[in-house]
Formats: structure tokens, C-alpha cells, sequence
């Protein structure tokens, strides 16, 4: 969005909602900045300075208002709610946070209990922050296999798993045949290719 200065100004004054979480009026002569719908007076235009975020105000010297709490403006964090904890915990997860670490420990790191964080897994991922993490790691032990020429044990550690033992029962359970298995047939695939 382009912060065209009398645009933002109009819909500060109209109060108008669909701007809300588009841009931040910070107001010099307070030192506060507020959402587009703020109900305190409306500054005057020649204290007004606008931000995209709220993140910029705050930088800028600024401190959130009390009465619109900037901080739940829409698509904040706090707005977003479930969605930002699922969505960051899924990052983490995929960048290995459960590989040497417990659910509870995790949790813990996202702000929301362990119990809490199973919810919302089973409700919008439909499995557990655990299961989530197992796939991961076999889906990418699974791709080195048939793709790299690293060794198993190689494999099982880029892969996050925390031994070779796990790694290699995980394997057959899921694929009813050993790794070294897998890795024939991953090149013969790859010498059909070539």
C-alpha cells in the first residue's frame, strides 16, 4: 500500500475500518501510535506521521496506544492467533526444533502449554507436533537416499534422527525394507534416468 498522506489522513478521520492493519498513525505531539479506527480525537494533520507497521512506529520512537492496542490490529500476531502459532511451530519443525528437542520444551518456546499445542495440531494439522517431525525427517532421510551418495549413518544425522538404530526401524516400519534397500532402488531409478 502507498502511504499517500492525504489518503491515510481521510481514513484516520473517517475511522475507517477497512484500513485497519494497513497502516499506523503515529502522532508527534504524543509520542503514541494508533490504528486507523482509533476512537481518541484525531490529531491534527501536521502531528500525523504514518507507518506500514507497527513495527516501524516502534522503532520510530513510538509507543502503542492503550485505548486501539495497535498490537491486535489485523494480521498481528495476536490476530492471527492460532494460525501464527501452528504456522511458526510448523517452520521450526521444519527446520529441525524437534530433532534433538521435546514437545514440551517446544511448547515452551512458542508461548502456549504442550497440551494447548497438541490441540492445535490435531485440530488444523491433524497430527501431532511429534508426528509432524517423524515425517519430516523421513521424507528428507528418504530423498538423500535416493538422490545422494552420503552413507546411512550420514543420512540418518542430516536427517535429524537421533541414532542410526532409530533411523533404520523407522525405515522398515515404514517402508517394510531396510534403507540399503530403498538405496538400490533409488539407483536403479537414477540409472533409468540417465
Amino acid at each position: 500500500m502507498d502511504l499517500d498522506f492525504e489518503h491515510c489522513y481521510h481514513a484516520v478521520k473517517r475511522r475507517d475500518p477497512q484500513y485497519d492493519g494497513s497502516f499506523f498513525t503515529a502522532v508527534r505531539s504524543t509520542g503514541i501510535f494508533c490504528r486507523p479506527i482509533c476512537p481518541a480525537i484525531t490529531p491534527k494533520p501536521h502531528n500525523c506521521h504514518f507507518f506500514l507497521s507497527a513495527a516501524a512506529a516502534l522503532e520510530a520512537g513510538f509507543r502503542p496506544c492503550l485505548r486501539c492496542r495497535p498490537e491486535t490490529a489485523p494480521n498481528s500476531p495476536a490476530w492471527n492467533g492460532v494460525k501464527t502459532t501452528v504456522s511458526r511451530a510448523l517452520r521450526l519443525i521444519e527446520d529441525g526444533a524437534l530433532d534433538q528437542d521435546d514437545v514440551e520444551h517446544f511448547s515452551e518456546r512458542l508461548g502456549v502449554g504442550s497440551r494447548h499445542l497438541r490441540r492445535l495440531f490435531a485440530k488444523y494439522v491433524g497430527a501431532s507436533p511429534t508426528q509432524v517431525a517423524r515425517a519430516r525427517r523421513v521424507l528428507t532421510a528418504k530423498k538423500l537416499i535416493s538422490d545422494t551418495d552420503y552413507t546411512m549413518t550420514e543420512i540418518a544425522m542430516k536427517s535429524g534422527f537421533k541414532s542410526v538404530r532409530q533411523f533404520n526401524h523407522t525405515i522398515q516400519q515404514l517402508y517394510g525394507q531396510p534403507p540399503s534397500s530403498l538405496r538400490k532402488k533409488g539407483l536403479t531409478n537414477r540409472e533409468l534416468k540417465s
